[in-house]
């Protein structure tokens, strides 16, 4: 068997590995999924009226779940990739991963395994705390199919790039609770972001912060495509942020799954 083909192949193995283990472990996910929900629904339902007003569009609840969506997506996807986080530093922990490396399969298949499983979950999450916002009143404006189309591509993007910087923190941690806490920013930063109120009626000060991450460009992008808002230069950005955090993300998970486990 060709090398390519060995790599595909025992990448499926790894890849089925992790969704079999996400499904025996429901509540792992289920509890991942939690966060986003409860801030669209907290947002929503008691501040929805007031956050409308404040942004300058009257107390419409409705307009609310529109602008607050995309932010809410993208918080889903960083609450997500916390279990690649934790999955891979439990293979580690546990000696797993020191197994597999004295088995014959693709050496990168462990890791490629943990990336596609985290991305597929996080899709699958997206398309559910998408349908509790369609639920509660979420309507797009006349977007397209192509901009739906580039609206899922960005946020698969977005869901590789921070399942690396995942990984890469679990494989970095001693333990399953130091992987959750060490990837604990990639829920945090979109509550600095403009997810739920625009960047420029924060503090001057705290502006840069929100202005100059990565989700802020990503989620403004997403409100260009689903609610026709201008997106300006922020969808070149969004796609920059992504291809930096998947390279930096990949680098830091290939120089720690070379180092000897111990």
């Amino acid at each position: 068997m060709s090398k390519p083909a060995l790599a595909v192949r025992d990448s499926s193995t790894m890849l089925r590995r992790n969704l079999l283990h996400a499904r025996r472990y429901p509540s792992a996910t289920l509890n991942l999924l939690l966060a986003p929900i409860v801030m669209l629904l907290l947002f929503v339902y008691v501040f929805g009226d007031v956050m409308s007003a404040g942004i300058g569009g009257g107390p419409d609840r409705a307009a609310y779940v529109a602008y607050v969506m995309p932010g809410i997506l993208l918080m889903t996807v960083g609450s997500t990739v916390i279990g690649a986080a934790v999955h891979i530093s439990m293979d580690m922990s546990e000696g797993l991963i020191a197994r597999f490396r004295t088995l014959a399969i693709h050496r990168g298949s462990v890791i490629i395994g943990h990336v596609l499983g985290s991305v597929l979950q996080c899709v699958a999450s997206v398309v559910l705390v998408g349908a509790v916002a369609l639920a509660i009143g979420f309507r797009s404006h006349g977007a397209t199919a192509g901009e739906w189309l580039a609206a899922f591509g960005l946020l698969v993007l977005f869901s590789l790039a921070l399942t690396w910087i995942a990984v890469g923190i679990g494989l970095a941690s001693p333990n399953a609770e130091a992987a959750a806490n060490g990837a604990q920013p990639l829920i945090l930063l979109p509550l600095v972001s403009s997810a739920f109120i625009p960047a420029d009626t924060m503090p001057g000060w705290f502006q840069p912060i929100a202005e100059y991450q990565p989700f802020t460009p990503a989620i403004e992008t997403l409100r260009g495509l689903l609610l026709g808002t201008p997106i300006g230069d922020n969808w070149w950005i969004a796609l920059l942020w992504c291809a930096a955090l998947t390279v930096l993300g990949y680098r830091w998970t290939l120089a720690r799954f070379d180092r000897d486990p111990g």
